[in-house]
């Protein structure tokens, strides 16, 4: 039996697409608990039921299966999909922001905005607590992404699931050209709630650049 088990991005955008047909490719799927609240906010999981004839699993994920993962997680898991040293450092950049910078957060997609959005509401959120600083923030979605970078202090990208490889790490070059750090939604998130090593130790050279003074 072929299961799937995926976050909300894949969920929400293949469903906007009018594409949830492709889930048929899997006997099962499930949705942890907290990714089947976020895509109800868009439509209804029983609607992936009617389209892909498949049952969806929702399942509650404890603390201690979260652990038990992280055991058996291998001790050098690489990365190829993006540049994860280049994302690392921009999640270090955090610590630089100071009062009235602004930050640019691009999402790939161009789904409509709910209510706690987590790029427009979220990210903001957290950043200016952590900061404890008053930032500016400009959001692009889709295809946009300015040419000009000068005036940011930092780019947040999204998981970028709709965007290829190529396109991400396109945009990860026009940073670096720029001289502007970027990184994406979960190492933000992770640095601001002060989890980034624990999140990065399946990636050892990358836990080093995150704990270089």
């Amino acid at each position: 039996m072929t299961r799937a088990v995926c976050d909300s991005g894949p969920r929400t955008h293949l469903w906007q697409i009018s594409q949830w047909q492709a889930f048929r490719t899997f006997d099962a799927i499930h949705a942890p608990e907290q990714v089947a609240r976020e895509v109800a906010r868009h439509v209804s999981l029983a609607q992936l039921t009617v389209v892909t004839g498949r049952d969806v699993s929702v399942d509650a994920v404890s603390e201690q299966e979260i652990a038990a993962a992280r055991r058996v997680v291998p001790a050098n898991l690489a990365l190829h999909e993006a540049d994860l040293a280049t994302l690392v450092r921009g999640a270090r950049a955090i610590d630089l922001l100071q009062e009235g910078d602004r930050v640019l957060i691009a999402e790939s997609c161009t789904h409509h905005p709910i209510e706690d959005d987590i790029g427009r509401v979220k990210i903001p959120r957290w950043l200016e607590r952590y900061r404890g600083a008053a930032l500016r923030f400009t959001t692009v979605a889709g295809h946009d992404f300015p040419d000009d970078l000068a005036e940011y202090r930092l780019v947040i990208q999204c998981g970028a699931c709709m965007h290829t490889r190529r396109a991400t790490l396109q945009r990860l070059e026009k940073c670096r050209q720029a001289g502007v750090q970027i990184t994406n939604y979960g190492l933000t998130i992770a640095k601001c709630l002060g989890v980034l090593e624990r999140a990065l130790e399946p990636f050892p050279e990358a836990l080093g650049l995150c704990r270089d003074a």
